[in-house]
């Protein structure tokens, strides 16, 4: 037992009565910072970025900035029925942009328009950086992150696997 309660058995970590699967006993975490600017799309210069950099299993941190367009799928979609796909052409904060990254992007994101409402989707493209877009990025080391199809679901769902060769 360490000094914050952690006890680790079997590959997962129990940390006051929560359970967190995948948790790799020293398994570490490595952060990028990137800034984004005026015009640059946001997804694909972050999918770009973990091309680049070979990362297995990104995951967003944290997120601000703003958006001059934004195309999102709203909640309720099944395999059947894609559901009302947006297209956005206003200036947003982002609220907040949370997700996956690899091997394909599954992100949401909250925008707040000028009056401070608020929508938010699923994120299919087309996010234009207004003025910038600070983004944090983070990878756990040990894990891979890949996609299947799931047929409850009818999506490609996440597979989180322990990475085999190491960084």
């Amino acid at each position: 037992m360490s000094e914050l309660g952690e006890e680790v058995r079997e590959g997962q970590l129990a940390w006051r009565g929560l359970r967190v699967l995948m948790a790799i006993p020293g398994s570490s975490l490595r952060v990028f910072a990137k800034r984004l600017g005026p015009g640059q799309e946001l997804l694909s210069s972050l999918q770009e970025f973990v091309e680049e950099k070979q990362l297995k299993a990104p995951f967003i941190i944290t997120c601000v900035g703003s958006v001059t367009k934004a195309t999102l799928r709203l909640a309720n979609a099944t395999a059947d029925n894609t559901n009302q796909v947006i297209r956005l052409q206003e200036r947003f904060e982002i609220v907040s942009l949370v997700g996956t990254l690899n091997p394909e992007a599954h992100l949401h994101i909250c925008l707040a328009d000028k009056d401070g409402r608020t929508i938010g989707g699923h994120v299919l493209g087309d996010l234009e950086v207004f003025t910038t877009a600070e983004v944090i990025l983070g990878e756990a080391d040990e894990l891979c992150f890949t996609r299947e199809m799931d047929s409850r679901t009818g999506f490609p769902e996440l597979v989180i696997q322990k990475r085999l060769e190491q960084i």
